[in-house]
This record gives C-alpha cells, sequence and structure tokens, in this order.
C-alpha cells in the first residue's frame, strides 16, 4: 500500500466516525519504513479533517510502520498491545492516542 492509498482510507473511515463527547483531538501519524508519510487527524467542531501534514500543536504524535498502522485500523492490532510490544510510538498524550486510535478503528 503507497503512503496515499493510505491517507484515502483514513479519511474514509474518518467519514463514518463518531465523533460526538470530542471536543478537540490532534493527531500526527507518522509513518515509517517504505512507505513513509506524515498526516494528521484534527477532530473539531464536530468534524474530522484528515491531512498530509504535520500539525504542530497537536495533542500528541503516533509513530508506527505502514503494516502495523493497517493493523491497527483494521481493528487487528491493539494499540496497548501495540505500545507495549513497541510497534507504536507516542509522543505526548497517551489518553489521546487511545482516544485517536478508537476513532480509526473500523
Amino acid at each position: 500500500m503507497t503512503f496515499d492509498e493510505l491517507l484515502t482510507k483514513v479519511r474514509k473511515i474518518a467519514d463514518g466516525a463518531d465523533v460526538s463527547g470530542i471536543d478537540f483531538l490532534a493527531v500526527q501519524v507518522n509513518i515509517t519504513g517504505k512507505n513513509e508519510g506524515v498526516f494528521y487527524v484534527e477532530v473539531k467542531d464536530g468534524k474530522v479533517n484528515v491531512e498530509p501534514y504535520e500539525y504542530n500543536d497537536r495533542n500528541c504524535a503516533v509513530t508506527m510502520n505502514m503494516t502495523n498502522f493497517n493493523k491497527l485500523i483494521d481493528g487487528k492490532l491493539d494499540p496497548v498491545l501495540a505500545f507495549t510490544m513497541r510497534k507504536l510510538k507516542v509522543d505526548g498524550d497517551t489518553g489521546k492516542a487511545l482516544e485517536f486510535a478508537k476513532l480509526v478503528k473500523k
């Protein structure tokens, strides 16, 4: 999967996401490895934005390789287990990272 295909997949998931109860969430996702790239997911005013840029005032940054991120959003990799096994790195608020993981799961 290319980075652009991943971005399209995340946007489709975000379109159907239930963001009720989330006032504000800004998470930068750093994809490492062969198809590396950076994008952010922002929940603000009841809307979800997914853009291929860095987010300077983010709640946290999540770093994973493409394979593990796909497993995470497909519901095949538990975010807590991924963090424990060092397949997922979080820089910033880990609570917001968990909130993000629940948001992007199919």
